[in-house]
């Protein structure tokens, strides 16, 4: 009879500010791919919930607890792992990296962030996993704010169009953006600034979460195109 085993595996989006996207990966300190890269993760011990599962992988092997965490998919081809036959339930997660010391321990040499746009060799399919997590985050962010959890508490509103044209990989109309975000009210005011180059200062603004979920259980609908 097979034993199938069930693992976890994290895909952890960060942003820093106006630069690539960047994905956490870890460097394996055990074979199979002993010293290459690799998603955090690994088996879900008998007692445990998957969802509790994948928090303590990336505690384990990063240090870190994301701000968002979902489940994105089921990955389960034969061959996928050469150990075992291994079913993975992959997670899509978001993290501020200003709020985050990576930290490695567990079977993890070293955490690393890494452009999406330069990533390295990766161990078993998780080029694959993390294929899906991209086209997922890129539908995602347009049509809930889910992108607030990678910006610093206060932000001007620059930050945000940035994120959003980085994540969605092309230009956007920075007018209609604007008073677009803006008619849904969920931006508070700060009384502090941000100086930035030669230009005027730019108000800070912060994203009012409880508005948000008031509004969602009216059944409002946040949609940005």
């Amino acid at each position: 009879m097979q034993a199938i085993k069930v693992a976890v595996d994290a895909v952890i989006f960060g942003y820093f500010d106006k630069q690539d996207l960047q994905l956490l990966l870890i460097k394996r300190k055990i074979e199979p791919f002993k010293g290459g890269w690799a998603l955090p993760g690994g088996l879900v011990l008998d007692d445990e919930n998957l969802d509790d599962a994948v928090k303590r992988e990336l505690h384990e092997e990063a240090g870190i607890k994301p701000d968002f965490l979902e489940q994105l998919y089921t990955f389960g081809n034969v061959g996928r792992d050469p150990r075992n036959r291994v079913v993975s339930v992959a997670y899509l997660g978001l993290v501020n990296p200003s709020y985050h010391e990576l930290f490695a321990d567990s079977d993890a040499e070293d955490a690393q962030w890494f452009s999406v746009n330069k990533l390295p060799a990766l161990a078993f399919d998780h080029k694959s996993i993390i294929d899906i997590a991209l086209k997922r985050l890129r539908t995602k962010i347009q049509y809930q704010p889910i992108g607030f959890n990678l910006l610093n508490e206060e932000f001007p509103f620059s930050d945000l169009e940035n994120l959003y044209r980085t994540i969605v990989g092309r230009e956007i109309d920075r007018r209609n953006f604007r008073k677009k975000i803006m008619s849904y009210e969920l931006l508070t005011e700060t009384n502090n600034v941000k100086k930035e180059g030669s230009g005027r200062p730019g108000k800070l603004f912060t994203f009012n979460q409880e508005k948000y979920e008031e509004l969602e259980k009216e059944g409002f609908y946040f949609e940005i195109k």
